[in-house]
């Protein structure tokens, strides 16, 4: 199933874009940015927000007793196996939402969920450090072109993490 893109120059974060979608009447979909003012991380934290790097938040209709972390898993996954097709490094997940690379944090995803007109709603933020990283205390962080021999491009990713969600988002 098809989903429809939604795409940004800058936004101050693509989950809450999402959130406001839904809002609206808007089922799935996904919200791409090539900048976040405000980008969410985990527990409140900010995610910094580099222009190159991948900024995206994927949003469609769950089943109101589908288990949490049982989605977690899922996202992980396929996030996980859609960064390695562009590495021959093992890319591996740290729980419960950080892809890492050489034990290096290349990725971090945030899901929301809300409730909307009786149904319930995921929003999975993801963000891949593609040309740049930041630089966290006691966090080791690195971008996914240090780690290839081809360059990689944010639309690249894009379509590779909205083919992989178009087959599955049904089965949520």
């Amino acid at each position: 199933m098809k989903i429809k893109k939604f795409y940004y120059k800058k936004l101050n974060s693509t989950n809450d874009t999402s959130l406001k979608k839904i809002a609206k009447g808007i089922e799935r979909g996904i919200v791409i940015t090539n900048f976040q003012n405000k980008g969410k991380g985990q527990r409140g934290k900010n995610w910094i927000s580099f222009e190159g790097n991948l900024f995206m938040s994927i949003f469609f209709q769950i089943k109101k007793n589908v288990s949490l972390k049982k989605i977690t898993k899922i996202n992980t996954l396929i996030v996980k196996t859609c960064v390695q097709k562009f590495t021959n490094y093992k890319v591996k997940i740290k729980l419960p939402n950080d892809i890492l690379i050489s034990n290096q944090k290349i990725c971090g995803i945030l899901q929301e969920t809300v409730f909307m007109k009786n149904k319930k709603f995921l929003v999975v933020g993801i963000g891949i450090n593609i040309n740049k990283s930041p630089k966290i205390e006691n966090y080791p962080t690195n971008f996914i072109n240090f780690f290839t021999k081809k360059n990689v491009k944010r639309l690249d990713l894009i379509k590779e993490i909205s083919n992989i969600y178009e087959k599955k988002i049904i089965k949520f």
